[in-house]
Parts: C-alpha cells; structure tokens; sequence
C-alpha cells in the first residue's frame, strides 16, 4: 500500500498541470499543505533521448515529497525505459502514467486520453511499465472518466489497470471532448472508487474545505487532487485541511499575504532558470500571475499591468500602486459553494 493511504489519512493531492506545477510552484503548494506532488508530464521520448529541456520537468526537491513522476507515451516498453531512466536520476516515489491529458498534440500521438479509446493497448502499455519498474517503485495513473458521453469507461479502465498492477488511480470527472468545461461527474469517480480495491483519487471542481468534506464522505474515493482553484490559491491546501478538522472557515489569505507569495513564485523562478533570464521568466510567469488576480478587487486592472511585466522590478511597482489603491482590500473569497 501507498503510504499516504494508511488508515485514517485523506490525501490532497496537487494535479499535474502543464506549465503551471514546476518545481517551484510545488514548493509553494507543500508549504500550504498539499500532502503528495505529480511532476508535469513528460514525454517518455524525449527522457530516453536525454533531452535537457525535458528532463527540466522532471526535477524536484526532496522536501517535496512525495512525489510522482509523470510520462505519456503509448509504447509501454519505451515508456519502461524513460521510467528506469528517471528513477537512476533521482528515485521519485511512484511513476504516474497520464492517460487523461486531453491536448490534440499528445492525442495525435496515442498518448494521454487517447488510451481511452483503445483498452487492450492502455492495458498493454500499463502492464509493460509495471513490469519493468514496479519492484523498484510504485506505479500509478491518471484518468478521464471517459473518451466522449458515448464513451464513458472509466469503471472498466480503472479495473484493468487494477489488474494490471498500479497502485492506485486518479480520475478526473470530465470527458476528453468536455476538456475543462462543464461539470465533472461525480457519480462515475465514485462508481471507480466502489469498483476497485486500489485508491482511487477524485479530480474534478474542488475549490474548498468543504467540497474535500462533501467528497470524502459521499463517495468511496480515499482522496483528492486538486488543479486549476490551487492555481490562483494555492492556500487551497490550509484552507481545506483547516475545515476538515474544525469545521470551520479559516482567515482567508490577506492581500499582503498573496503579494508576498506572487513575488516570491517570480523571484525563486528567475533564481531556477528554467525559462530564461529574468525578462524571459517574468514573460513566462504572466499566465501565472494572471490567476492570482482572480477573485481580488481591481483584478482587470493588474491584468493589464500583468500582461506587460518583464522584471521584478515592475512587479515591485505594480504591487505598491496597487497596495496604495486598495489598502483595506479583502482577500478574495475562501467560502464554500452551495452544493
């Protein structure tokens, strides 16, 4: 068993999001309390030809852990040898297997949620990885509850991949045709949950306390993952595990709490280098910046100053004219939805 799955734990898990969850942005996230970490996918191809650029998405810090590494692919034997590769490099806690990314140039390729589509061939690929590195660490994956509403499977793939050996399942409650739009269903990651005797994660519209509450205590999944509300609220985390124990709401993040971490996210991902130098950091964390703005008075506003950031110090500017505009702002909302 997964250790995070002992007796009495629920963990929260951080979704791997393309571009938004590096190795940065996880730091930020652990420190708020999210319990086990997925690394963005990465393509098995391009670990076996030694890519720096995409081994770049494989790197994480050990107080990060736990922490899987994701890869797409639809050859298992190859996706096998990626694996072995990662695990030399640095031992992740469990290798993740996506297949629920939606993204055409990922479906193009067989890969992600094309797999859902195609059983004996996600089970073939399952099986290849599991017995190439599954001695040596545990094997997950990913899901969608199905390819389109003609196609929804997810109870039947979570059992192959049961019996193909994976430790446990996250399912996503959304269709590949959906993308990210509508509602997830819950109904289908329960009937997952109900189906198999491995952990099966829910994803899909949490953005609170109480909506882990709601899903821990009316279906049978053994936790959560939470993607898009951590990406402009990341004390997401806090928040949920406060109300899990109390009951209770806590203090939502105050202004100069989000602008502390907003300039922190930006000064420890200049520090990294991934993207660049400073310039070509700051041009790359404008989508990122653009999701801390959601719920916040003069939100369009810093929007607009957001989208032409290029250094720290603009940043620095921006938030002291915006702290000068708005110096009794409250935090953004933190309360539940009605169910």
């Amino acid at each position: 068993m997964l250790p995070w799955f002992a007796k009495g734990k629920f963990p929260l898990y951080l979704a791997p999001m393309a571009g938004v969850t590096d190795r940065v942005f996880r730091s930020i996230c652990k420190e708020f309390g999210a319990d086990v970490m997925v690394t963005e996918f990465v393509s098995s191809e391009g670990i076996i030809r030694r890519d720096d650029r995409t081994r770049k998405y494989t790197e994480f810090d050990d107080t990060q852990r736990p922490i899987g590494v994701q890869l797409f692919g639809a050859d298992g034997k190859r996706m096998a040898e990626a694996a072995k590769k990662i695990i030399d490099w640095k031992r992740p806690d469990f290798i993740d297997l996506n297949f629920g990314c939606p993204v055409n140039k990922v479906v193009a390729k067989n890969g992600g949620s094309s797999l859902l589509r195609n059983c004996p061939a996600l089970a073939k690929v399952t099986s290849a990885v599991v017995a190439g590195v599954g001695e040596q660490v545990p094997v997950t994956g990913k899901i969608r509850v199905g390819w389109d509403n003609s196609m929804i499977n997810a109870v039947e793939v979570a059992g192959i991949l049961e019996d193909c050996g994976m430790a446990a399942v996250s399912v996503h409650g959304r269709t590949r045709a959906q993308g990210y739009s509508g509602e997830a269903d819950w109904n289908v990651i329960d009937a997952c949950a109900r189906a198999v005797t491995i952990p099966i994660i829910g994803n899909g519209d949490i953005t609170s306390g109480c909506d882990v509450e709601r899903r821990k205590n009316q279906t049978a999944v053994r936790g959560v993952m939470i993607g898009r509300a951590a990406m402009q609220n990341p004390w997401v985390f806090r928040e949920a595990k406060h109300y899990l124990r109390t009951g209770d709401h806590p203090p939502v993040a105050t202004i100069g709490e989000r602008w502390e971490v907003i300039t922190r996210h930006c000064t420890d991902a200049i520090s990294w280098g991934r993207y660049g130098n400073e310039c070509r950091t700051m041009m790359a964390m404008r989508s990122r910046l653009m999701a801390y703005t959601k719920g916040l008075p003069g939100g369009k506003r810093l929007r607009a100053a957001f989208c032409r950031v290029e250094s720290l110090r603009e940043l620095n500017e921006i938030a002291d004219d915006y702290m000068n505009l708005y110096p009794k702002a409250p935090a953004a909302d933190g309360t539940c939805a009605v169910a």
